[in-house]
């Protein structure tokens, strides 16, 4: 009996230790699973010529799509400076899908908070609403406004996916908004869709020709793949059409539709608008403010017309309907009007060759050059004033700056 006992505490010992011996190697597994995850290696490699992989320079990768999008932007074609834009985000059941990472929904969140912040830099004046469909219905989470931080926040708190998608639903809800817009504004829907098919309680083709006659411009982005119904919106109402292939492209998608579209034939007129330029309430003092219907404390502006209380600008005035803006908001949107010319890239052969005679920091921001023999000179240059810059400055004068510091210095020299 003792010997059995025995045997049997020794057999429960080894199950033990087999268990332990699995949950580590399970563990190792799943570290091992999130660390590769993270580095996500597999995006920096890419085919070249011959067929074989190669590191890929993310600074020249990002620096190659800038370029591709800034030949689009720097285009001489009139823009629309006033936009009233309806962000429409599909929380349906597929948003839910992890074949984006972590899924489709936390990309779409991630991507519009970006997509937002740069809308406002780039469109000053311009208006964004946010739309999302779920259970088959379309919800309203804000109505058009110029604060970034108030539609970041109503949209992260009312993420959740269920139910299908209802494209016609989210088509009437942003047509009924956009139909009262001054008809010197932009309308613009664009739509971040992620299932494969639509749940409509009628006639979608009729809604799209409604779209198309209060010249609505509706563009979509997918998350899963082409669809028949959007790309037949896009070309009806004069947008774009785009599926999207891994969270990065997804952003750059997104991106592109920041700076303004070229105007629609109906909007290439010129309009005269009224605008006010507010001042700034004293500090302290108390007011209501005509926005949120409500008593604050110091802070606001004030209307010159009707002097009611504003909070943010730019917005249209509750009371008169004046257009409130500062001198900064309209200065900053000019600059589509004027682009500044695109930098000629020099090529790595041509810097490699004239080391000697290019300068070798970047006028910028000073910083040196890659040397001879690196695979990319790193460096491009003005066509007006001849001025090197990096990648990085590059990047910085043409989305934020708008003005070369090269033909700037020789100006005020």
């Amino acid at each position: 009996m003792g010997e059995r006992k025995q045997e049997g505490r020794r057999g429960e010992d080894e199950d033990e230790d087999e268990e332990d011996e699995g949950g580590r190697r399970g563990r190792r597994v799943e570290a091992w699973e999130r660390s590769y995850a993270d580095e996500r290696s597999w995006e920096d490699l890419q085919e070249d010529e011959s067929g074989l992989l190669r590191a890929v320079d993310s600074k020249k990768q990002q620096h190659d799509q800038y370029r591709r999008r800034l030949q689009c932007i720097s285009s001489r074609i009139q823009r629309g400076l006033i936009r009233y834009l309806f962000v429409v985000v599909d929380l349906s059941g597929a948003a839910g899908h992890t074949d984006f990472w972590p899924s489709r929904m936390a990309v779409v969140a991630n991507g519009v908070e970006a997509f937002i912040r740069e809308f406002f830099d780039q469109n000053p004046l311009s208006h964004i609403g946010m739309v999302t469909i779920k259970d088959g219905i379309a919800h309203c989470l804000t109505d058009l406004g110029s604060s970034p931080d108030s539609h970041i926040k109503a949209l992260r708190a009312k993420l959740g996916c269920s139910g299908e998608s209802s494209l016609q639903n989210a088509l009437d809800l942003v047509r009924g908004y956009l139909s009262q817009i001054p008809p010197y504004g932009h309308r613009e829907v664009l739509i971040l869709y992620s299932a494969l098919s639509t749940c409509d309680p009628g006639d979608i083709m009729e809604t799209i020709q409604n779209c198309k006659k209060t010249k609505i411009r509706c563009s979509v982005i997918g998350l899963s793949a082409e669809i028949y119904i959007c790309k037949h919106l896009c070309e009806e109402t004069g947008g774009s059409y785009t599926v999207a292939l891994d969270e990065s492209h997804f952003k750059e998608l997104l991106l592109e539709h920041a700076p303004p579209p070229p105007a629609l034939a109906e909007f290439a007129v010129a309009n005269l608008i009224k605008m006010g330029f507010p001042q700034r309430g004293a500090e302290g003092v108390i007011a209501i403010c005509s926005c949120h219907k409500e008593a604050k404390i110091g802070g606001g502006y004030t209307c010159p017309r009707c002097k009611a209380r504003v909070c943010d600008l730019p917005i249209e005035c509750q009371i008169c309907g004046l257009t409130l803006v500062s001198s900064p908001h309209l200065a900053r949107s000019y600059h589509h009007l004027f682009p500044i010319t695109p930098f000629d890239e020099v090529p790595s052969s041509f810097s490699n060759g004239l080391v000697h005679t290019l300068p070798r920091a970047c006028f910028g921001c000073q910083q040196n050059f890659p040397g001879p023999g690196s695979k990319s000179s790193g460096r491009v240059a003005c066509p007006k004033c001849g001025r090197h810059f990096c990648f990085d400055c590059d990047i910085y004068i043409h989305e934020s700056l708008h003005n070369c510091p090269g033909c700037e210095s020789q100006r005020s020299s």
